[in-house]
């Protein structure tokens, strides 16, 4: 699974995305934990960051298969 990292998840990575070994459909919820046990730092996001899927935004009930794309995408603010 590709993860795709923006703003702050980017920053504190160190990369604009990754892989994931996953072989089968997983939560959102099952995501983050996958996310996190690899990137430790981005645990503080999880709460504001959304997550999108194919370039749809996903929900608590989006199904996230092995070849979907996903994106981590932070709060940003701007002025």
């Amino acid at each position: 699974m590709k993860i795709l990292f923006f703003a702050q998840a980017e920053a504190i990575t160190g990369c604009d995305h990754a892989r994931l070994d996953i072989d089968r459909a997983i939560s959102v919820d099952e995501l983050w934990d996958a996310v996190i046990a690899a990137f430790p730092g981005l645990g503080p996001l999880r709460r504001s960051t959304r997550i999108a899927c194919n370039g749809q935004y996903a929900t608590a009930t989006t199904r996230l298969g092995p070849a979907d794309e996903i994106a981590l995408i932070p709060p940003v603010s701007g002025g």
